[in-house]
């Protein structure tokens, strides 16, 4: 009987030195997985993301700002922070200098809404938001407020948000932007012109600042979508026009 006992014994011993075993290996494989994020912040968009890869991670450049102590083309912020510990794979979110502001905020009031979005896009800046109001004696899609200001001073971000008049008697359906990031711009179309959309301006970026999902050069057939305006989720009316970002 003793001799039972001790083999009982024996077997429980053995089954908690497994159970500590596979808790510390499950341990050191999560932890194995961690990596400590870099400092980004300082660098340019390519070496970050030779950087952020190197440590296994993604980078998306997310905004875009002015900055009057950050040189033009360096990391401004960036989130997680620097030391922060996250998994493989993590996406890094930063945000790039564009410099101190050298760009005058043009008055687009009273332009047809795609005449001040070629207007802004020109200049170097982004629509931001477009609203809309019924005003009587307005054109159709007409501008009729801007914020920033004509010829404002000390602008964060390179985005202009418009204020477009529709007249009263002129009521368009309203639908929420569809996100089509990511899409050729076959694909793209297609969307555009099933809801009643009209397609705008295509203009071809750099892909250094693609956004992360993008398929590779290789794999793209067509130029693809980084970047539209409207952005995703704005307020949109039955035959406004969707400017693009794409590269190729």
């Amino acid at each position: 009987m003793k001799q039972f006992f001790r083999y009982v014994l024996l077997a429980l011993v053995l089954i908690a030195v497994a159970l500590i075993s596979a808790l510390t290996a499950m341990r050191f494989a999560i932890h194995g997985r961690e990596v400590a994020v870099p400092k980004l912040v300082g660098l340019n968009p390519m070496e970050a993301e030779r950087v952020a890869v190197a440590n296994g991670l993604l980078l998306v450049v997310e905004n875009r700002f002015y900055s009057p102590e950050v040189p033009e083309g360096r990391i401004m912020t960036q989130v997680p922070a620097a030391g922060e510990k996250v998994r493989r794979g993590w996406r890094v979110r930063v945000a790039e200098s564009l410099g101190p502001q050298r760009v005058t905020i043009p008055d687009v009031s009273g332009q047809s809404l795609r005449a001040a979005e070629m207007n802004l896009v020109r200049r170097g800046l982004e629509v931001g938001s477009v609203s809309y109001v019924h005003l009587p004696d307005t054109t159709s899609e007409q501008v009729v407020g801007q914020s920033p200001a004509p010829s404002a001073t000390g602008v964060v971000s390179p985005k202009v948000n418009l204020l477009v008049a529709i007249p009263p008697e002129h009521t368009l359906p309203a639908y929420v932007m569809p996100d089509l990031v990511g899409m050729d711009i076959d694909q793209a179309a297609r969307v555009v012109a099933e809801a009643g959309l009209k397609f705008g301006e295509i203009k071809t970026v750099a892909s250094g600042g693609a956004t992360v999902g993008t398929p590779p050069q290789s794999a793209r057939k067509n130029p693809v979508i980084v970047r539209h305006f409207p952005a995703p989720g704005q307020q949109v009316f039955a035959g406004s026009s969707v400017n693009f970002e794409v590269v190729r």
